[in-house]
């Protein structure tokens, strides 16, 4: 009955501000009733009603103060009170001590039994400060994350290492990795795993040369300099990223591929897919981070146009027919394949996909991994699925005409087909097919669309500024007349917020439906070249034309665009 009270009078202030209608009180209040989650989490989350709206009433009705934990400072909150049980219990968070009293961060101004426990297990006097529960609930997550953070990094500077690397010549390589997690390599490849994590970064580059080795990381697809250690430790920072995932130490000959799953904390962890490459000066290893929520975008954010994503969502809805993404490597194929496959990811589908490697795990989708050696090739795995009762197939890419062959029949015999290809443009995958000896037939008829893509560095909303172009060279670029005539372009500035004026990057796509007029081109034997007068006939922007939009619309600049586009 006590929690009873507390919700009426929450909902009773609530009511006095016209925030909750009088009828609707008594239901509310039942339905809270089968839930298990906090009341004010329960208003916000399934009633609809405004976090900082609510947070403002409450304070102002029940006279505790409000805090911004926007702008408050976690080095603030005291070692040893960060207590996981009692906070995810009570949905409260102590922030800091003054004097002998501890303030305690919540979103309920009524739950007054979190004090107390609070304060029981403390030992120090409690004092409430109202908050917005959205905002409490990101802070709780992040201050338990850093709490049970399970990577020890600590600042190593040049001289530490220049220390580790003289007994480098009295130890053997398989001892470089040693037992001890605090030893100074173990530390600093850590933290540069993590500085990497917290930049963003797609891959990792760790190269030796002859005099100097080097650690790059590619942040928004440009590749820099991040750290230059020196070069007696390559074969000790390699043997550790061999040890981390799982390769064999001893073999420096030839290429290795492998995989590391980094805990970051109890609930959170990232894959690295880790490639070694045998150089002249040592082991080069590169690593790719594998970002599993990247797929749950939601084709929204993917920086479709709305009549390209219409195409795209249009084929996936039919129940047969191929997709087809291309593009360089980096280019977001498997991102823009694994957010269609969300999509079509339901109870009644039956998924399989055949990658090399599988680079995001989602639930509910059959993923294999392509294994060459142990004879699990793409045709093999492809023959398989289609005894597997499949509606939905996935080929991570087309390599050859027995893979593209057997995509073609499954895609022509009742079933979804999504794969990739590495082609410059959606005329060319076409000729591409026909090329590796598909029939002009088989292409026509199972083609449904094809995707081609590129990424491009999202201009940073806080420091762009405007750019003049002179209207002659606009007009080269290839702008229409109907964008020059109200054309606002930006270049990027750089500011706190981001890296030389981008943040983030937006993709940048030809959609391409195949229409009756194509199918009749591809008959025919029409080169790329008549393939693209046609699709622009039909009205679909290459991938220049949509980049220009993209810088027209202010999302990104025109040198980007003329970076990853061609005139």
């Amino acid at each position: 009955m006590k929690g009873h009270h507390r919700q009426l009078s929450v909902l009773t202030t609530l009511l006095k501000d016209d925030i909750v209608a009088e009828n609707k009180v008594d239901i509310i209040s039942a339905d809270f009733l089968k839930q298990s989650k906090p009341f004010i989490r329960f208003l916000i989350e399934d009633k609809n009603l405004d976090a900082e709206n609510i947070a403002k009433i409450l304070s102002r009705s029940f006279g505790y103060p409000l805090i911004d934990l926007n702008s408050f400072d976690t080095a603030m909150i005291p070692e040893g009170i960060r207590n996981e049980k009692l906070i995810r219990k009570h949905n409260a968070l102590p922030l800091f001590l003054r004097g002998k009293v501890l303030f305690v961060a919540m979103s309920d101004p009524t739950n007054l039994d979190a004090l107390e426990d609070i304060q029981f297990n403390t030992g120090f006097p409690t004092e409430l400060v109202l908050t917005n529960d959205h905002n409490l609930q990101i802070f709780i997550d992040k201050i338990l994350e850093e709490e049970g953070d399970a990577l020890d990094i600590s600042d190593i500077d040049a001289e530490e290492l220049a220390d580790i690397d003289v007994q480098e010549e009295r130890q053997e390589d398989d001892s470089a990795t040693g037992d001890k997690e605090d030893a100074p390599i173990v530390v600093y490849i850590n933290k540069i795993l993590l500085d990497a994590i917290r930049k963003g970064a797609s891959d990792l580059h760790f190269e030796p040369y002859e005099k100097s080795y080097r650690i790059r990381f590619r942040v928004d697809g440009i590749l820099t300099e991040m750290a230059k250690p020196p070069i007696s430790l390559a074969s000790r920072m390699a043997a550790r990223l061999k040890v981390m995932s799982k390769l064999d130490i001893a073999e420096r000959r030839v290429p290795q591929d492998g995989r590391i799953k980094l805990a970051l904390s109890k609930k959170k962890s990232i894959d690295f897919r880790v490639s070694t490459l045998p150089t002249m000066w040592g082991e080069k290893i590169v690593m790719r981070i594998l970002d599993s929520s990247s797929a749950m975008l939601g084709i929204e954010m993917l920086g479709y146009e709305p009549a390209q994503k219409q195409i795209y969502m249009d084929a996936l809805e039919q129940p047969q027919g191929m997709i087809l993404v291309t593009g360089p490597t980096g280019s977001g194929k498997t991102v823009s394949l694994y957010t269609g496959l969300n999509i079509l990811n339901t109870e009644e589908r039956n998924i399989s996909t055949a990658e090399d490697p599988v680079e995001i795990n989602l639930d509910g989708i059959n993923q294999v991994q392509i294994n060459v050696r142990a004879g699990l090739t793409f045709p093999n795995a492809l023959r398989s699925f289609l005894r597997q009762d499949p509606d939905i197939v996935m080929v991570g890419e087309i390599r050859d005409l027995e893979t593209a062959e057997i995509a073609i029949k499954a895609a022509q015999t009742g079933h979804l087909v999504l794969s990739t290809l590495h082609t410059n443009s959606a005329a060319e995958t076409l000729t591409r097919l026909l090329n590796m000896g598909v029939p002009s037939y088989n292409v026509a008829s199972s083609v449904s669309i094809i995707i081609a893509q590129r990424l491009a560095r999202r201009l940073c909303n806080h420091c762009k500024d405007e750019d003049i172009v002179p209207q002659p060279e606009l007009e080269k670029q290839g702008f229409t007349s109907e964008q020059l005539s109200d054309i606002q372009l930006f270049k990027p500035i750089g500011c706190e917020h981001c890296t030389g004026g981008y943040k983030g990057r937006v993709g940048i796509y030809e959609v391409i439906k195949i229409s009756d007029k194509m199918s009749s081109i591809i008959m025919e034997g029409g080169n790329s070249l008549d393939i693209a007068q046609q699709c622009q006939k039909e009205g679909y922007n290459n991938l220049r034309q949509s980049g220009l939009e993209k810088a027209y619309q202010g999302v990104t600049s025109l040198a980007e665009i003329n970076r990853v586009t061609s005139a």
